[in-house]
């Protein structure tokens, strides 16, 4: 790697970062990529059972636990492929030197990165200020990411739709949080990391889709084996600064097998095939249909997290879900 990769990393990010698609997708890529979108958003949704699977281990400590076997997932999948096909499968020819360091900005700005600015902005607002701005990412990627073949009438229904569920469901939240569930010392900085969440996961959002259509070459596993790798980079770089996390502490508290098993699940499931399902996604939806699909990560976990508990939703809740699924039907009726 040349000393000038990193400037290199820059110079594509500037180049193919936010730019909404301007065709829309045939028929058989338009299915293939909701389809990849929704499972995406299905895996991303088992992160929601996470804390209370676990309830005495911190958010970065699950996060840590994720990204380490995520990133040790994927490298095994890597040398598999070695051992198979040779280079050409781990890295197709025809990419750019700074390949590696665009992976790892990636996984900084959508999973280690993001995931350390959600953790800050909780822990100094609560968590019900954080919630409602990142909830507007999905609205914020529609009206960026609209393609040129789509009337704002037609994507203004999904984008309504969306933002009463985001409204109803922030009552639900700020109500738990009126009632002492969920709280925080400083809103103002909190809704600053959040804001800076919402932004990173944006600019990974149209940066992931614009390099992946510009490198046809490059298939969406093999990209996400990239991305996984270097966010086990990122959480042992996260070990560095917030430490080790309190795995003592589990074990004295018998949690540490259900630790071991959220991490390796979530670590697995939302955070290597997700990535491999929404880099599908990102290769053949417009991304003003890719974040309304986004969506269905709160739906599904809010499906899971009310398995769990073995309770029913609050009418808000219920409510709220039943407009985001609306949304994202009328967002795909708009984008045909």
């Amino acid at each position: 790697m040349t000393a000038s990769a990193p400037e290199a990393a820059l110079s594509a990010a500037a180049h193919a970062a936010p730019g909404p698609s301007a065709v829309l997708p045939g028929r058989h890529g338009l299915g293939l990529g909701i389809a990849a979108g929704l499972g995406a958003g299905a895996f991303w949704g088992l992160t929601f059972v996470a804390p209370l699977v676990v309830p005495e281990a911190r958010a970065l400590d699950v996060m840590v636990g994720r990204y380490l076997s995520c990133g040790a997932f994927a490298l095994c999948v890597l040398l598999l492929q070695w051992s198979r096909g040779g280079r050409s499968k781990c890295a197709p020819s025809g990419l750019p030197a700074s390949a590696p360091w665009i992976a790892l900005a990636q996984s900084v700005l959508g999973y280690t990165g993001y995931y350390w600015l959600l953790f800050l902005a909780v822990e100094a607002a609560g968590a019900a200020l954080p919630v409602l701005v990142i909830g507007t990412l999905p609205v914020w990627m529609m009206v960026l990411g609209k393609p040129a073949g789509v009337l704002w009438r037609h994507l203004a229904v999904g984008m309504a739709l969306t933002l009463g569920g985001l409204v109803l469901m922030h009552a639900a939240t700020t109500g738990a949080a009126q009632a002492g569930a969920v709280s925080g010392p400083e809103p103002a900085k909190g809704l600053m990391f959040a804001a800076a969440a919402m932004l990173s996961w944006l600019v990974f959002g149209f940066w992931n889709a614009a390099w992946l259509r510009r490198h046809p070459q490059l298939s969406s596993t093999t990209w996400a084996n990239w991305q996984s790798v270097a966010a086990g980079v990122g959480a042992i770089a996260s070990v560095l600064v917030w430490g080790w996390p309190d795995w003592a502490g589990l074990a004295a508290r018998d949690q540490f097998q259900a630790y071991v098993w959220v991490c390796l699940i979530t670590g697995i499931g939302s955070g290597w095939v997700a990535s491999v399902l929404w880099n599908v996604a990102s290769r053949r939806l417009p991304e003003s249909l890719a974040g309304q699909l986004i969506v269905s990560e709160t739906l599904f976990g809010l499906t899971y997290a009310f398995v769990w508990t073995m309770q029913w939703p609050a009418w808000t809740q219920g409510l709220a879900a039943l407009l985001f699924v609306t949304g994202i039907v009328a967002s795909i009726r708009a984008h045909r």
